[in-house]
């Protein structure tokens, strides 16, 4: 019988990830056709309705963009706040589009923008080491000790031990340029990390994350992905995922 599995239909919606669409399915909050479905390998066919949570669900098409986010914009829809928010910057037709992770209002850098929530699942989740490239400045030089002590790791919060790989760029006595390698999604991390040596970051840029690159946009500009580039990108997770 021909047909698509439950949690691939409403992770298509955009609704959530497939794991968290299990999830729903298990706790009979999905229903088809008005009868409740908790059947992991139930398959939709193309009339069916299905409804999480009594909400009416349909598949939709994956968008991905690249975005470079200019400092003093916050990663987030909305701010009870009233501070500046990257969907300021965007078009209304990409406001259904999350960000895979977060960076503080201060830090620059690419953000992937989509309504795929596998894939934001897969580039999110901590049991899948992602890594992440930035360049970071920081006013003072630092020593090689301070160097191998981020890279072996340094506790930024009760119990929360935080590493980097760390190659330096430029180095005077008034500064040093790093590019820094995270494999980790921990809060502000890369601050953290320098506070608990002593030094505060000055520049925080995100070029890199996974496959996914900075290469070709300017401060605020957006662009499309190219399919070819989702699929090498989602061939790296499933190799990383795996090893």
């Amino acid at each position: 019988m021909s047909g698509t599995r439950l949690n691939k239909y409403i992770a298509s919606s955009g609704l959530c990830s497939r794991r968290k669409a299990d999830e729903f399915i298990l706790n009979g909050a999905v229903n088809v056709n008005g009868k409740i479905v908790n059947e992991l390998g139930f398959l939709v066919q193309s009339k069916d309705k299905v409804c999480v949570n009594n909400k009416l669900i349909q598949p939709q098409k994956f968008k991905y963009y690249r975005f470079y986010k200019p400092a003093g914009y916050i990663t987030t829809r909305d701010d009870d706040r009233n501070r500046k928010i990257i969907y300021d910057l965007l078009p209304e037709e990409l406001f259904s589009l999350k960000p895979v992770g977060r960076l503080d209002k201060d830090s620059t850098g690419l953000l992937i923008l989509t309504n795929d929530g596998d894939l934001i699942n897969a580039l999110t989740h901590p049991s899948i080491k992602v890594p992440k490239i930035y360049i970071v400045t920081v006013d003072a030089k630092l020593q090689r000790s301070e160097l191998e002590k981020l890279a072996s790791g340094v506790e930024i919060e009760p119990g929360k031990i935080a590493y980097a790989d760390i190659q330096v760029l430029e180095m005077d006595s008034k500064h040093t340029e790093m590019q820094i390698t995270l494999y980790q999604g921990m809060n502000r991390q890369i601050r953290k990390m320098f506070k608990s040596i002593g030094y505060e970051v000055k520049t925080l840029k995100r070029i890199q994350h996974a496959t996914i690159t900075l290469d070709g946009l300017k401060r605020g500009e957006f662009k499309q992905i190219k399919p070819s580039q989702i699929r090498e990108l989602k061939n790296f997770l499933n190799r990383i995922s795996k090893s």
